[in-house]
């Protein structure tokens, strides 16, 4: 037996375990401090309450002969994917039903999809990025290519007409940096791929915390998109389903390579590898698409939009460069003092007891910066804040 010897490319951690590592042994030894947790961006306020009761009757149908379901339907219930239709009408999007293809989150879909492409592919991903889209492709053995993304480009990196890419990761708004494409550099994007025949993996997880206009919540927004890109997104960050789990993937009806269509394999494999989301589940998800879900999930998001502008503001009163909070509820931060992310992630913990991610752990262009969220509570954000500024605020000075 041989095992897959990718996985010997892989980092020995993975970049959130050595963060948790790292704070289990603070606490250990200081089992007094209160730690403050700005670093992986889990949700910190509960499911809208209208969301949950449809959670709890589909669960009461299950108890019923009348009303049980059983197997579901691979795709996602109907009623599911009609409420995701007219979500997408929103921006101007009309997508087919069969098109939606509901999961258990946008991760596990953005690694999986990769069994539809060959490993021959070039991979285009910018740095830094989220582990998830490097680490899968590594797993598979493929070559990645990186695309710059700094301050010189606001970490923003747009198409290099010399890279030979097959598949191209964009994650707009973006995790770590809360950098979004606008409208028009979104087309660019389009434009290249269409010329490539290449296809765009987009990652639109955070789309329900744009706020401006040129900013598209999708890419299918975009004329052309439709012959190359398929795109993911998820409810854990919109409608704070971290926990219970349920995402969805669209793939158009357009989107063919090499005579075949990359939606049928899609249904192909999901059909052979996945029995589907719970009942419960999408009777939960469905809810945060009706008038008093969206309105639920929208006021926890106004409570993560403050806090991301708390945050900013008291990095611009520190004179501390960063992107991100406006559009996103990520916080891309240059660390002070010419630190490098982890020195800065070790004196954060030990001077302030807040806890963020280092840039350098989503790639060689994150060294020297430094992530927080606004998926803290606001008091914990509040006091985060303060600490920081009595920490770095005379150094500054």
């Amino acid at each position: 037996m041989k095992i897959n010897r990718n996985y010997r490319s892989l980092g020995k951690d993975y970049l959130f375990s050595e963060i948790a590592r790292r704070v289990a042994a603070y606490k250990e030894e200081h089992p007094e401090a209160n730690v403050i947790r700005l670093g992986i961006g889990d949700v910190t306020q509960p499911i809208c309450p209208f969301i949950m009761d449809a959670m709890k009757q589909a669960a009461q149908d299950e108890t019923r002969p009348e009303t049980f379901c059983g197997y579901g339907p691979e795709q996602g219930y109907p009623f599911l994917r009609g409420a995701l239709q007219k979500y997408y009408e929103g921006f101007g999007v009309e997508l087919s039903a069969d098109e939606i293809f509901v999961s258990d989150g946008a991760k596990s879909d953005l690694g999986n999809f990769l069994d539809l492409l060959d490993r021959d592919n070039r991979v285009l991903i910018p740095d830094p990025v989220y582990p998830v889209y490097r680490d899968t492709n590594l797993m598979d053995g493929r070559k990645i290519l990186y695309m710059r993304s700094d301050r010189d480009n606001a970490f923003l990196p747009m198409p290099d007409p010399e890279a030979e890419a097959d598949v191209i990761y964009l994650c707009s708004p973006n995790n770590p940096t809360g950098a979004a494409y606008t409208r028009e550099q979104l087309s660019k994007w389009v434009e290249y791929a269409n010329l490539r025949e290449a296809v765009i993996l987009f990652d639109a997880a955070y789309e329900s915390f744009i706020e401006d206009p040129e900013v598209p919540h999708s890419i299918f927004e975009i004329p052309g998109a439709r012959t190359c890109a398929a795109e993911f997104c998820s409810l854990s960050k919109t409608a704070g389903f971290t926990g219970i789990r349920c995402g969805y993937t669209v793939v158009p009806k357009e989107l063919r390579r090499e005579g075949e269509s990359l939606r049928d394999m899609w249904l192909r494999r999901q059909t052979t590898k996945f029995n589907g989301v719970s009942y419960p589940v999408q009777r939960a998800a469905a809810a945060v698409f009706t008038p008093q879900g969206r309105q639920g999930c929208e006021q926890n998001r106004r409570i993560y939009k403050e806090n991301a502008r708390i945050i900013s503001e008291t990095l611009n009163r520190l004179g501390i460069w960063h992107v991100g909070g406006k559009n996103s509820p990520y916080i891309w931060m240059e660390c002070p003092g010419g630190m490098t992310s982890w020195e800065f992630f070790d004196d954060l913990l030990h001077r302030a007891q807040v806890v963020g991610t280092p840039g350098s752990g989503f790639g060689a262009n994150g060294e020297g910066f430094f992530r927080l969220t606004a998926f803290g509570t606001p008091e914990g954000t509040r006091e985060a804040m303060e600490r920081l500024s009595r920490c770095y605020g005379k150094e500054r000075a």
